[in-house]
């Protein structure tokens, strides 16, 4: 059984690029927020911030009991999923984009003045893939500002796991 693990900054592109893996390889994706809800792993919902808090090492703990009871291929996407250890993911794939259009993306969702600046913050500071490169995952850093080829991201994305 294989497990991709899809972060990056909150619009970047991690559903958009997960479902098109997912229907290319046929993994199943696996929705962290349903996980989350369902789970009651969000443990408060942070006003100014406007976010969900959730606590991380229950998050884990549940995503790993995904893989472990899992009878096929995974994606999980989420901009916390490059925290599962390295040992239980075979590629973590951090989308990247260019800040203006990330700007763009985060205003179209209508996230405040506030919310919009701390997640271009989190793209300049490369903190996904500087958390994912800390946890020692193999990477691949997908550029989504403009049209991905699917067949090259797929080609990568199987030579890196070794998948036929």
């Amino acid at each position: 059984m294989k497990v991709i693990i899809i972060t990056g900054t909150p619009g970047t592109g991690k559903t958009s690029l997960a479902k098109m893996i997912s229907k290319e390889l046929k993994f199943k994706l696996v929705d962290v927020n349903k996980i989350i809800d369902q789970r009651k792993i969000c443990e408060a919902y942070d006003q100014e911030n406007e976010c969900k808090i959730v606590n991380l090492q229950k998050l884990k703990k549940q995503l790993l009991k995904e893989i472990k009871e899992s009878k096929e291929n995974l994606i999980i996407e989420s901009h916390l999923s490059h925290h599962l250890p390295k040992g239980q993911v075979d590629l973590c794939i951090v989308t990247k984009t260019d800040l203006k259009e990330l700007n763009l993306r985060l205003i179209d969702r209508g996230y405040s003045d506030q919310k919009i600046r701390d997640n271009l913050d989190a793209e300049i500071f490369d903190l996904c893939l500087t958390e994912a490169q800390e946890t020692g995952h193999n990477l691949l850093i997908v550029d989504t500002t403009h049209k991905i080829n699917r067949e090259e991201l797929i080609k990568k994305i199987k030579e890196k796991i070794k998948l036929r």
